[in-house]
């Protein structure tokens, strides 16, 4: 008898029972995609990219193209010309771009969940959940474009006001500097990465890009080819 009481007390399992729901733990909320309560910062990658990508573009590309031509012009006007040549077919082609990306990638995810409902038998609307989920290829278009636009702004403006040949040169690569510590530190800051780096990584890349395109532009200038 002992024996079974025993037996019934070791698999007796206590179930702890609520009065209300004030009574219950309280959870904290935790937002979506985040276990840990984190912020998830890859959600912020398409917008992220389209906007970093394009202003850093704008940026260095026109004020390369400004330089290279700066290298074997003088006057300003030919500067600004082709800075502004620059910007309006850079945004162009970032935006055109952007938009075919994207719809590139919406085109390979629908593909592949019609693929995976069909093996499951599933009729859901696909098209309809997939819209939801990537972003608008318009938007990331006009983004894109807007963007590069706001960066190739900063060079023509430096070059805009100064007459001095050389002094302009200075003026410009010194705002681009500046701007491109602002949108490298903008973008880490975003995306929860490290602001140094950030910074170093596109401040180096685009004192290439400037010192490249003077150089050979120069080199091109000085053969003798009439230009």
């Amino acid at each position: 008898m002992a024996s079974q009481r025993d037996q019934t007390s070791t698999n007796h399992i206590e179930i702890p029972v609520y009065g209300n729901v004030t009574d219950q733990p309280r959870q904290s909320p935790i937002p979506e995609g985040d276990e840990d309560g984190t912020f998830d910062y890859s959600q912020r990658t398409q917008w992220l990219r389209a906007a970093v990508l394009g202003a850093n573009d704008g940026l260095v590309s026109v004020a390369s193209l400004m330089m290279g031509v700066g290298a074997v012009k003088q006057d300003v006007k030919t500067m600004l010309i082709a800075g502004f040549a620059g910007l309006v077919a850079g945004a162009c082609s970032m935006a055109i771009g952007e938009f075919v990306s994207v719809y590139t990638q919406y085109d390979i995810e629908i593909s592949q969940m019609k693929r995976e409902m069909k093996a499951n038998g599933r009729t859901e609307n696909v098209e309809e959940a997939k819209k939801k989920m990537l972003p608008n290829p318009a938007q990331a278009a006009l983004a894109s474009a807007i963007a590069f636009s706001i960066g190739a702004v900063v060079p023509l403006l430096g070059a805009a006001f100064i007459s001095e040949h050389k002094v302009r040169l200075a003026v410009v690569a010194a705002l681009v500097s500046v701007a491109l510590v602002v949108f490298g530190g903008v973008g880490a800051r975003l995306g929860g990465s490290s602001v140094v780096k950030s910074c170093a990584r596109v401040l180096v890349g685009g004192w290439m890009a400037m010192t490249i395109t003077f150089a050979l532009t120069k080199l091109i200038g000085s053969s003798g080819m009439q230009m």
